[in-house]
């Protein structure tokens, strides 16, 4: 039987209790999920390459149960890296119907670069669907509490920078 190994990409700047509510789903249904922490210099990161790429580490051993997940960076096409990695699938968080018309769009893409790996939606959590990374750290930057958006380690990390 053919291992079943998912990649789960995204910029992580910083990493939310929505993204850890994707990879708890996600290690339910795979042998290995690979966390795929993007250099996307266009977005302006808050955190380092670096940073972001240690953040996930921590964080991921957390949900991880007894699926195998590895945390890489990457840069370039998530195609390329898909295939480096020997992901069959490609995991996605939808949050709200914005998010879908975007994703649609990327899912024809990549299906024209590799028709082999098949994008996977995971909704999100009721309770986390409203969490953005970008709203994260403008509430942590204007003193808000962000508590119920991000783990502990994330918090205290966001106050560093704000402080």
């Amino acid at each position: 039987m053919k291992r079943r190994v998912a990649l789960y990409p995204g910029t992580f700047d910083p990493v939310t209790n929505g993204h850890l509510d994707i990879i708890g789903r996600a290690v339910k249904l795979y042998d290995k999920l690979v966390i795929g922490v993007a250099r996307n210099d266009a977005k302006n990161p808050l955190f380092s390459f670096d940073e972001r790429v240690e953040m996930a580490r921590e964080l991921a051993e957390s949900v991880a149960g007894d699926t195998e997940i590895e945390v890489l960076p990457f840069e370039g096409l998530l195609m390329h890296f898909a295939e480096k990695v020997g992901a069959n699938s490609i995991i996605r968080g939808l949050r709200a119907v914005s998010d879908f018309e975007y994703e649609f769009q990327m899912v024809g893409m990549n299906q024209r670069l590799n028709a082999d790996i098949e994008t996977v939606f995971l909704m999100a959590d009721p309770r986390h669907q409203a969490i953005a990374s970008r709203l994260v750290k403008e509430i942590a930057k204007l003193d808000g509490d962000i508590t119920p958006f991000v783990p502990e380690l994330v918090k205290a990390r966001l106050l560093e920078k704000f402080v």
